[in-house]
Parts: C-alpha cells; sequence; structure tokens
C-alpha cells in the first residue's frame, strides 16, 4: 500500500505513461529478429512471460511464450512472414496472404490470427503469437467490441516495442481507465486493494467458457498475487484521476478496506465512462420487453437501480464469452488440428500441475 500511496502522490496524471520498454530480456530482441517489420506494437504476457503463483523458475522456462504482433498492414505482413516462416502457417498458408489476413480480420472472432507451438531453436523455446492489425486492436482498446487483446492489457504485460502510434498509445491508456470504471461498478462501497486489482483482472475472464475446463480456477488469483507492485504501478495514474470517486487508505496493508461513492451520479459517472459495446448491451438488455427508452435514460435508470452490477456484469459477460468462443474455433485451422489438440492438452496438464503444486 504504500509504494500505491507515493505512486498516487508523485504520478502527475497528465503526463503519465504507462507503458515504459524496461529492462527487456535480449531473448525477445532476438525472437523478433526472425520476423518481418515494422511492428506497429508488441508485447509479451502470460505465465511463460510473466511471475504466476504455482510456477517455479524452472517450470516458467519451459512455459510457452506468448506475444502479440500488432501491424499496420496484415496482407502485407503476412506476405512477408509466410516468405521467411512458411512453416509457421497450418494449411491455410496455401491459400496465400491475403486469405489469411482477411480470415484474421473478419469479424469472426476477435480479430487475430494465432500461430501457435512455434520452435525458436536457438533459444530452445517454443512462442505463440498473435497478429492483430492496428485499427483493430485500437478498436477493441476503446470500445471493447471483444474485450480480447484489451483484457489482456488490463494486466501487467512485458513490453517488447512500445507503440509507435499515438492513437494506439492513447488507446492503451483509455482501457485502462474503461477497466477502473468497471471494476468500481463491480465492486461493493467498500473492498481490499487485492480485491480492486483481482476485480480488474477478471474482466477478460467473466464469461470465458475455458475457465469451466481447461484453465486453472485459480489463474486469476495466481497473477494477480506476485504482481501486485506492477498493478499498482500500471493503475496509479488513473486512481489518482478518479480520487474523488474512490480512496484508498493512507495505511498499509492489501486486505485494509478501500472505500468509493456509491451514489447514483457516482454510479452514472462510471456508466458513463465505459465503452461502446457494454454500452450497448446495457441498453439492450435494459429495453428487452421494455418501451424503448434511449441510452441517457437507460444509463439513469440503471445508476439507480439495485440490480446495476448484475446488468453490467451480463454486459461484459456477453462480449467475453462470444469472443473467446469464436476466437478458440477460429484458432483450431490457423493451428491445424494437431497442434490444436497439442496445445489443449498442454494447457489442461498445465492447469493439472498447477493445482497440484498449491
Amino acid at each position: 500500500m504504500r509504494l500505491l500511496r507515493n505512486l498516487l502522490t508523485s504520478v502527475p496524471a497528465s503526463d503519465a505513461k504507462v507503458l515504459t520498454k524496461g529492462n527487456i530480456s535480449p531473448i525477445y530482441y532476438r525472437i523478433l529478429s526472425k520476423f518481418p517489420l515494422p511492428l506497429s506494437f508488441c508485447f509479451g504476457y502470460g505465465s511463460g512471460v510473466k511471475e504466476q503463483l504455482g510456477y517455479d523458475k524452472a517450470t516458467k522456462r519451459k512455459n510457452m511464450i506468448d506475444l502479440i504482433y500488432c501491424v499496420d498492414n496484415a496482407h502485407r505482413w503476412h506476405a512477408a512472414n509466410l516468405e521467411r516462416n512458411p512453416e509457421h502457417y497450418s494449411a491455410l498458408a496455401t491459400f496465400g496472404s491475403d486469405f489469411i489476413a482477411s480470415y484474421q480480420r473478419s469479424n469472426f472472432g476477435a480479430r487475430v490470427y494465432f500461430n501457435t507451438l512455434v520452435p525458436i531453436e536457438e533459444e530452445n523455446i517454443m512462442i505463440k503469437y498473435g497478429v492483430v492489425a492496428t485499427d483493430d486492436l485500437i478498436e477493441d482498446l476503446l470500445d471493447w467490441r471483444d474485450l480480447y487483446i484489451a483484457g489482456r492489457l488490463h494486466k501487467p504485460v512485458e513490453i517488447v516495442k512500445p507503440p509507435t502510434n499515438v492513437k494506439l498509445e492513447n488507446g492503451i491508456n483509455n482501457n485502462l481507465k474503461s477497466a477502473v470504471h468497471a471494476a468500481l461498478l463491480l465492486l461493493p462501497e467498500t473492498f481490499t486493494e487485492y480485491e480492486f486489482y483481482f476485480c480488474i483482472a477478471s474482466l477478460s475472464y467473466m464469461g470465458d467458457f475455458r475457465m469451466t475446463f481447461g484453465e486453472n480456477k485459480d489463474k486469476v488469483k495466481n497473477i494477480v498475487r506476485p504482481q501486485l507492485e506492477s498493478f499498482q504501478s500500471l493503475y496509479a495514474p488513473t486512481l489518482k484521476i478518479l480520487s474523488e470517486y474512490v480512496r484508498f487508505p493512507s495505511i498499509d496493508g492489501l486486505e485494509v478496506n478501500c472505500k468509493q461513492d456509491c451514489s447514483g451520479k457516482a454510479i452514472m459517472h462510471h456508466l458513463n465512462s465505459l465503452p461502446k459495446w457494454p454500452l450497448r448491451n446495457i441498453v439492450k438488455e435494459w429495453n428487452r420487453g421494455k418501451y424503448k427508452q434511449d441510452t441517457e435514460d437507460v444509463l439513469r435508470a440503471v445508476a439507480h437501480s439495485p440490480e446495476y452490477q448484475s446488468v453490467v456484469r451480463r454486459s461484459l459477460n456477453a462480449i467475453v464469452f462470444q469472443s473467446s468462443a469464436k476466437q478458440s474455433l477460429k484458432n483450431v485451422p490457423t493451428a491445424g488440428l494437431g497442434k490444436s489438440l497439442k496445445y489443449s492438452w498442454a494447457k489442461i496438464q498445465k492447469m493439472l500441475q498447477t493445482k497440484s503444486s498449491q
């Protein structure tokens, strides 16, 4: 808590940069050297990159490294990558780069194209990389159309290449602010700092069908506990801006109660600050079977309803469920049946291994 208090008093909100290059391991640069450039943004995530409970250092080294490559022109990038790394692709490669880019950007799924179980033999590692178009990522960050990569960026990640696009960097910052507004809507009047970050990290898992089987049920806890200082650094600028609505106590301790304003006015402010797609779902649900109200009237009614938390939760669940389910289906042809089965089995084994070590 002392770190958060120091951050809240020392970070100028207007000048805060939530993404910094930091001390990046040279391994990421060696990986990127095998791929076409330019990339407008690249980050690593998951248990092979960031510390999680249940994995010792030896296990972490064995875990696959997950990367996201953001590119301005998907057609051109895949054409170059097919020429350079044809073995990364499944049989879809026979249809050419235009087909692959169109498949990636289709509205079925989260508009990401994954190549998985790719060996980097010189490093003795496996990677999985997802390719997303810059425009599609910006839309997800701002609107939460899929809450897919946007959800991954709610959590601390390894920034391999900082964003080169001002709109993209602003989208990343706004995505963090939206996560705070959503979490405060889901939390009660009093909560602990740990519960706050747990709620934020949970946003992209609520409604994810994979959490019923294939993922460790303690996945969110395993992410948050060892990375609390990183979460604090990531969200300190936004919490300073919202100090009028939420108060973190000045005394130390993750289990000490924080308090937020749960008045209708405060709830209305958070609702109005949600991205487009959750708002669209809220309006759609509220108007079901009723006289159709406009967005402002719906949000005012929801803000004064004792059920507002459930309404917000269902709006997020609907987004995550459809994007995670469709993207999982979309990934099968991109990986090929053999790799898909191998990858799924590895996920189950990792889930069981993590459970046994806790």
